[in-house]
């Protein structure tokens, strides 16, 4: 909070990327909602982000569409009517893409087989991933991050759980696979990007990443990249470094071609666009599906 302050206070900053995380900006929006600096968020998907003001803004899906993505490949492509839900109670996120799965899993015609928390941070799962398999769900929604998702497939593994698990974009990073291993073989999370699959902006991104970094993008590289883009275009369409004049060119913010895909920015200042299903196979993140919204 202190560096938000600072940032606008002594730096007089016209505009703000970030944060990542849900928990983090449901923080910040505030700070720059009180100063009327525009603030965009890449990836945070919890929608009472935007809700904390109009100078809030996103260049990601939020979690009601997130949620119903994987209600619908849980009932499409898993063919699961009961499932287990796992949620980490510490963060917003992870609730709130809980809540929104659980609705339209439900609605899809299915049930729920157990719902169980955890603490991010947490190493041990084992008490809680034995009272799920005693339920006897035929797939688990674990909507967290990649290393409590690691170490819950590990210990479930272990477990003798051998029923799909899957979530959402929270789960893509290098370390999913790093520390959960064969562990994570074959399960499914929706995220926002693949740099497999794109348009000629995408693929010239990519091979620019590539030659900086020796390593392809992964969707955080890529949403820091569109809210850069997204900025730096509002900026040209105001013709002003005016936080007011900028606030109202991203308002209006219309089939922007990004490298996540095209981005409309809606009358909750949320960004309109597709997810991905990827799919963990030999080590790597698999591209399976674009799903618009």
């Amino acid at each position: 909070m202190r560096v938000w302050r600072k940032l606008i206070a002594r730096d007089g900053v016209i505009a703000i990327l970030g944060e990542v995380a849900s928990s983090r900006s449901l923080e910040a929006a505030p700070v720059c909602q009180n100063a009327r600096i525009p603030m965009i968020s890449p990836s945070s998907t919890n929608p009472d982000v935007t809700k904390t003001g109009d100078y809030i803004f996103r260049v990601c899906f939020i979690d009601p569409f997130q949620g119903t993505v994987m209600a619908n490949f849980a009932k499409d492509t898993l063919k699961a009517k009961r499932v287990a839900i796992f949620t980490d109670v510490k963060s917003d996120y992870s609730k709130g893409l809980a809540k929104f799965f659980k609705e339209r899993h439900v609605a899809n015609g299915g049930s729920l087989a157990a719902e169980f928390d955890f603490n991010g941070g947490d190493t041990d799962f084992k008490g809680q991933l034995t009272a799920i398999k005693a339920a006897n769900p035929e797939a688990i929604f674990v909507p967290g991050y990649y290393t409590d998702v690691a170490l819950i497939c590990i210990q479930a593994k272990q477990l003798g759980l051998a029923v799909p698990i899957f979530g959402g974009d929270g789960w893509e990073s290098e370390k999913l696979i790093e520390i959960g291993r064969d562990a994570v073989e074959g399960q499914h999370f929706s995220t926002h990007y693949h740099p497999d699959v794109g348009s000629p902006r995408s693929r010239a991104f990519v091979e620019a990443y590539k030659k900086a970094y020796q390593s392809a993008p992964d969707a955080m590289g890529a949403l820091g990249y569109d809210s850069a883009m997204i900025l730096a275009d509002a900026i040209r369409r105001a013709g002003s470094a005016e936080p007011a004049r900028i606030r109202d060119a991203l308002a209006a913010t219309r089939d922007f071609d990004a490298v996540t895909g095209r981005i409309t920015i809606d009358g909750n200042r949320d960004a309109s666009k597709a997810a991905v299903i990827l799919k963990v196979e030999n080590g790597r993140f698999k591209y399976l599906q674009t799903i618009a919204p």
